[in-house]
């Protein structure tokens, strides 16, 4: 007798329809860290471990986490020898956890991401840790790594051959170039249009300190400088760079347990697509950078989170080349098809307008490690909803959405928003109480430099009198390389009444400057004053007889928390 299995079969894809449409786990980013982004090469002691120890090393300590907390990571990078994501995370430490290497060409960065993000929804691990980086050479982009097989680029010049020819220029600055030409025959773009892209990044790019350049300049500086391939000049082109930039990403009984909720930022969607058959039937040089495939990412995340386009405030989309700007505002729907060059016009790309694009300062000028360049956008996006970003805060930034893409191809389409935005407002108005009534006070919560200065609130309210009869000094302190780049200033008033500490610009009898991490280690007596001043670690203007006396500034070890 034959037994039938078409029960059978109904249960298995009842149970499969039901894990589908059951809710997926919300995950969180609670720590982000990247390095500054320099010109390959121009820095020593930068080889890829040291780049990854520093992002990673600042994304633990924004999450006040230890690498033991990490289960498992995903490293990405575009040029290296295999298995390089173990001996950059060995200088984190060495926990046995699964290493995942991943290459995806410009969106690797964002690669890694979306794969943590799904190793936490799967629930194979609580948190994780996403990490790119990238050592450039010169001839980085333009020498093919094997030549002796199918280069994955191939059908591309194929097509790009047909519609527009092959010139001796960098071939993603033809394909770019050729985009761009397009939309001007199609829509009456003019190459004003890119350049007013290029020229709003690079502004940008000046309130970034981790921005590989930081110069403003003209349009027609733009415009006149160094032709790379028509439409694109030198100036409307990101360069090569080396960086790192670092996420971690947790579920939400991890932000419970370890008291995250005032600066977990959730991944609201997150969606990645390659490359449909109109990339190359089409023969349209806007369809072959990536048109398409962004679209249908785009259109997956906005569904998934529920959400519309003007929902969102700030973008960090993927400026390799000025041209692409504009044809990606097109693909996210940001605005109709074939109007990027009138959202241009309006200005609504920048602060002011209906969206601040890119205001990082972009790939144009903030720099494009292919690995980091995702999860450097990840970051920038995370310190803007939390607010901590001085004069290049986007004002009330609630929604913010990623756009990363890679040739080959690969696009990366995220959402975020503050995942307990209650929590976030209430530190935001006790440390509006407690440093100061500045608007950047709520972004010094992230400084490590501000537990020691609650510390010495604490000391003062306790023994205020007596400091004040030993020091008879205000101290100021500038804080730099905090969360994002930013720099802080401290006010310690040890002269006046029973003292006081306040967060904001101030005059004092001695000024002493130190990065974010070097002030916490020379006030909880990891490293010698002495040692810090020799080494250039610490500068001091003013009085500098009062620096000897910091010593009576430094916490209790018995009494302090740090």
């Amino acid at each position: 007798m034959r037994i039938s299995t078409r029960p059978l079969l109904l249960s298995r894809r009842s149970l499969s329809l039901s894990m589908a449409s059951r809710r997926r786990s919300r995950v969180f980013v609670v720590g982000v860290g990247m390095t500054k982004f320099e010109k390959p090469g121009s820095r020593e002691d930068f080889d890829y471990p040291d780049i990854a120890k520093e992002a990673g090393t600042k994304a633990l300590q924004d999450a006040a986490l230890s690498y033991r907390d990490i289960e498992q990571a995903v490293v990405g990078y575009c040029f290296g020898d295999s298995t390089s994501g173990q001996r950059a995370l060995y200088e984190l430490g060495m926990t046995g956890i699964p290493i995942y290497n991943v290459n995806n060409n410009c969106s690797t960065g964002s690669t890694a991401l979306i794969m943590a993000k799904q190793l936490i929804e799967g629930g194979m691990a609580n948190c994780v840790m996403a990490l790119g980086f990238e050592k450039m050479a010169r001839d980085s982009m333009s020498k093919q790594q094997f030549a002796d097989r199918a280069s994955p680029m191939e059908k591309f010049v194929e097509v790009l051959s047909e519609t527009h020819g092959i010139a001796s220029s960098p071939i993603t600055a033809q394909l770019f170039g050729s985009a761009g030409i397009e939309h001007m025959n199609r829509y009456g773009t003019k190459r004003e249009h890119f350049a007013k892209i290029a020229q709003k990044n690079h502004k940008h790019s000046i309130n970034n300190p981790l921005s590989q350049f930081r110069d403003d300049y003209t349009i027609d500086q733009i415009l006149s400088s160094k032709m790379v391939h028509e439409p694109l000049t030198l100036l409307q082109c990101c360069p090569r760079s080396d960086g790192g930039a670092a996420a971690i990403v947790c579920n939400e009984e991890f932000v419970y347990k370890h008291g995250l909720e005032p600066q977990a930022v959730e991944i609201l969607a997150m969606e990645m697509a390659t490359d449909k058959v109109s990339t190359f039937e089409e023969k349209s040089n806007i369809k072959l950078v990536g048109y398409d495939m962004t679209r249908n990412a785009a259109d997956k995340a906005f569904t998934a989170a529920g959400l519309n386009r003007q929902d969102v405030s700030v973008v960090e989309l993927h400026d390799c080349f000025a041209t692409n700007e504009l044809i990606s505002y097109e693909a996210l729907g940001l605005c109709p098809e074939g109007q990027g060059h009138l959202m241009v016009e309006r200005g609504d790309n920048t602060y002011g307008g209906k969206y601040v694009v890119n205001p990082s300062g972009g790939l144009i000028s903030k720099g494009h490690p292919l690995g980091a360049t995702g999860l450097a956008q990840c970051a920038e996006l995370c310190w803007q909803l939390r607010g901590m970003c001085g004069p290049r805060q986007v004002t009330n930034a609630q929604v913010a959405l990623q756009h990363n893409i890679g040739l080959g191809g690969a696009v990366v389409v995220g959402l975020y928003r503050l995942g307990f935005p209650q929590y976030a407002a209430a530190r935001n108005r006790m440390h509006h109480h407690h440093l100061s009534a500045s608007p950047t006070a709520a972004a010094a919560t992230a400084f490590r430099a501000t537990s020691v200065f609650q510390e010495l609130e604490k000391r003062l309210k306790e023994d205020g009198p007596n400091l004040v009869k030993k020091l008879k000094a205000v101290y100021v302190f500038k804080i730099k390389d905090g969360p994002g780049g930013q720099e802080g200033t401290w006010v310690v008033d040890t002269k006046n009444g029973s003292g006081s500490v306040r967060f904001g610009e101030g005059k004092g009898d001695c000024t002493i400057t130190m990065k974010d991490n070097d002030f916490v280690d020379l006030m909880t007596g990891k490293l010698q004053g002495q040692q810090a001043f020799f080494q250039g670690k610490m500068k001091i203007s003013g009085n500098m007889s009062l620096a000897l006396k910091l010593r009576e500034l430094q916490p209790s070890p018995n009494k302090s928390k740090l």
